[in-house]
């Protein structure tokens, strides 16, 4: 399954405390409930080994599901679009798409490792492509003004808000009225045999490529005789541990509607374990 993508800091992209430094033990990843500035960090590090391990746990799926994402965004050209905890940017890249030309996209997230690489991603697509702008913002203080954008998403971020409500909040804050609100997000089927395999994977295979990327990492950090920045097997113990906290889809659902959006509704894919909701900006707001 994707690993999780930055969410929400109270620190700016220079601003951390001593478990945020690099090389920290993350020391709430068995209970799958980080501190801000931990998620930041351990971001930080996952740069460099996240989308060949994306890749690796869901056999590239990830793509279509963040196109199936950006479908139910209902943007086109022209438009204007958010992805908040962008990550390496790939949502954002296939915002873009639909929003050219003339359309504008920004990708925001607070690990600044992980702007880096969504930045040489999208400058790697091509001449002719409308590219996003990428930056840095926390997800519970968006730094856009109010109605700006067409649709908000998020995919595989929410479940590191360390507030949702807020951070759904902020998100419908910013788009305007009649505009979408989408969230992709990991979820855990209870359908057996799926249930059975999906536990095996995450408790037991994600955790152990997890090991193994660390390992191949600190290998290649050897031989440049580089600082290892480790913590990888921390890292991939944490995202199965919070997916297993995250709100069930129904639940979810009703805190977006909470958070003041209407049409809410959403599907699962993957056999269940893949749960994608959207919801739209009522036309006057509460």
């Amino acid at each position: 399954m994707p690993a999780q993508q930055g969410a929400g800091a109270s620190t700016g992209p220079s601003g951390a405390n001593d478990s945020a430094l690099p090389g920290a033990p993350l020391s709430g990843a068995s209970s799958g409930r980080l501190e801000a500035g931990q998620v930041r960090a351990m971001f930080d590090r996952l740069a460099g080994v996240y989308d060949p391990m994306n890749t690796a746990m869901t056999a590239g799926l990830h793509h279509r599901w963040r196109e199936r994402a950006a479908e139910l965004a209902h943007v086109g050209p022209g438009d204007r679009a958010l992805d908040v905890a962008t990550g390496t940017g790939d949502l954002a890249i296939e915002l873009a798409r639909r929003v050219s030309p003339g359309g504008q996209v920004v990708g925001c997230d607070f690990a600044e490792g992980m702007l880096d690489r969504a930045r040489a991603k999208a400058a790697a697509v091509g001449t002719g492509h409308l590219k996003p702008r990428f930056e840095w913002a926390d997800a519970l203080d968006l730094p856009y003004g109010d109605d700006l954008f067409d649709a908000v998403t998020v995919g595989f971020g929410a479940r590191n808000f360390s507030d949702l409500p807020r951070g759904l909040k902020e998100m419908a804050r910013v788009v305007r009225p009649g505009g979408r609100v989408v969230v992709l997000e990991i979820t855990t089927p209870t359908q057996a045999p799926l249930a059975l395999f999906y536990r095996l994977w995450f408790d037991r295979v994600v955790p152990a490529l997890g090991r193994l990327a660390g390992l191949t990492m600190r290998s290649v950090q050897w031989l440049r005789r580089t600082p290892s920045k480790g913590a990888f097997a921390e890292a991939y113990t944490y995202l199965p541990n919070s997916v297993k906290r995250f709100p069930a889809p129904a639940v979810l659902a009703a805190e977006m509607q909470r958070a003041g959006l209407e049409d809410i509704g959403y599907l699962l894919t993957a056999g269940g374990i893949i749960a994608i909701h959207s919801g739209t900006v009522p036309s006057e707001r509460a």
